[in-house]
């Protein structure tokens, strides 16, 4: 039964190998696992010791690249990492294992970053957000922007009590202090894993707007992807598409975006599933 609730939650679309890192173009932070390996374990399972919830591989204790034993602060995440290793067939494809890549670059933190540096990284994309930056032309698409970008900016000026605003120069917005103030208040009451997953979503996204519409349930994975990919939409409606690259790109990204959020919720989860969920 967990393994089917996992794989609803993380099922959706395969990506393909990432081409620079985790996260691909902007995303490399983190680790740039192997493409692919030829599965060498049965059965998954997991265990809790003094480090947290722990994933076996047949009576092997998984482990990071730099050889710490693979430890998550929660069951559920636990659960939902040895859901990812359970879901490999015969070749062990680990660009597809999002949350494993995720928790390897929190246990080993291979950049050294500090949490206000994790917090400063993720609010300095205020600057650049892609909602917050609008065309004057063509006139169907500077319409489209206003549409479909000014609710989820009026959410995020509502709902953390800010100004953000949107421009059309190049310069982009100018965003005040109180806001980056504000939300580095917010993102300060995450913790060092969650806050790792939302840099992941942000990077994405290019967006710390969307990201937090997503990270707060305010608006579903599909439409936060949507919203961060308007102008490459509005183009492909006009122009058509490469029928292969953009469906991929799209999966690859609605992919990266839900593992990214449900990183952030299950880090942020203290407590314990109930142990017949266990039971398959």
């Amino acid at each position: 039964m967990w393994r089917g609730r996992c794989r609803r939650l993380l099922r959706g679309c395969v990506p393909r190998p990432p081409p620079d890192g985790p996260g691909g173009p902007g995303g490399g932070r983190g680790y740039a696992p192997p493409a692919e390996r030829k599965r060498f374990y049965q059965n998954v399972s997991i265990s809790q010791g003094e480090g947290g919830f722990e994933i076996n591989l047949d009576h092997r204790k998984l482990k990071t690249p730099q050889a710490k034993l693979f430890a998550v602060p929660s069951e559920a995440l636990a659960i939902a990492v040895a859901t990812e290793w359970d879901s490999q067939k015969d070749t062990i494809k680990f660009y597809t294992m999002h949350l494993t890549t995720l928790c390897n670059t929190a246990l080993d933190n291979p950049t050294q970053r500090s949490k206000g540096q994790l917090i400063r990284a993720a609010v300095k994309f205020l600057e650049t957000d892609t909602v917050c930056y609008r065309v004057e032309e063509p006139a169907a698409l500077a319409e489209l922007q206003k549409n479909e970008w000014d609710p989820i900016v009026a959410w995020a000026e509502k709902r953390y009590n800010v100004a953000i605003g949107s421009s059309t120069s190049i310069m982009g917005p100018n965003i005040p202090a109180s806001t980056r103030d504000t939300f580095i208040s917010h993102l300060a009451s995450y913790n060092m894993w969650a806050l790792q997953g939302i840099e992941y979503v942000i990077t994405q996204l290019k967006s710390l707007i969307l990201s937090m519409g997503l990270i707060d349930r305010h608006i579903t994975v599909e439409k936060a992807v949507l919203l961060s990919r308007l102008e490459e939409e509005y183009q492909i409606q006009r122009w058509g598409k490469v029928e292969w690259a953009h469906d991929y790109d799209l999966c690859e990204l609605r992919a990266r975006a839900a593992a990214g959020t449900l990183f952030v919720h299950l880090c942020s989860e203290s407590s314990t599933v109930k142990h017949k969920l266990l039971q398959d």
